[in-house]
């Protein structure tokens, strides 16, 4: 089974995703941990999206657009979150080192630990203009 939800990078496009996402752990029955998980790492993922990925004074020709797809196979769900903004991959880099206190703390990166530590895997890849995000969450058989 597949959903999918179209979004511009607009103010709506993160509740408008984390209520999309909620309304198909409930239909689905997801656990509570499961829908957690997904739903922290997607609203982490889109976050991005919508504040860096799309640059207005490079005047693409091709409207900003965001595309979430949801699939179920056995006991894997994947969310794709794709965007056809800049060329950006998540998963490149390292995250940001842990510290003690918060005055050590750096700004950036920490979102990626935080993906990293509810998913299974998280997958991306650059197709045709377009990135592409793959959340992968494990759920009990």
């Amino acid at each position: 089974m597949s959903d999918t939800l179209e979004l511009s990078p607009d103010d709506e496009a993160i509740p408008r995703a984390l209520q999309w996402l909620e309304d198909i752990a409930e239909r689905e029955g997801w656990s509570p941990a499961t829908a957690f998980g997904l739903t922290l790492s997607l609203d982490e993922a889109l976050a991005n999206v919508v504040s860096y990925a799309f640059d207005p004074s490079t005047g693409s020709a091709a409207p900003a657009a965001i595309t979430l797809e949801c699939r179920r196979d056995g006991s894997l769900i994947e969310v794709e979150l794709r965007d056809n903004g800049r060329a950006y991959d998540p998963t490149g880099n390292p995250p940001a080192a842990l510290v003690t206190n918060l005055d050590d703390a750096e700004i950036g990166g920490h979102g990626i630990r935080l993906m990293r530590h509810y998913l299974h895997d998280l997958v991306y890849k650059r197709e045709a203009g377009w990135n592409c995000l793959t959340l992968v969450m494990e759920t009990a058989p």
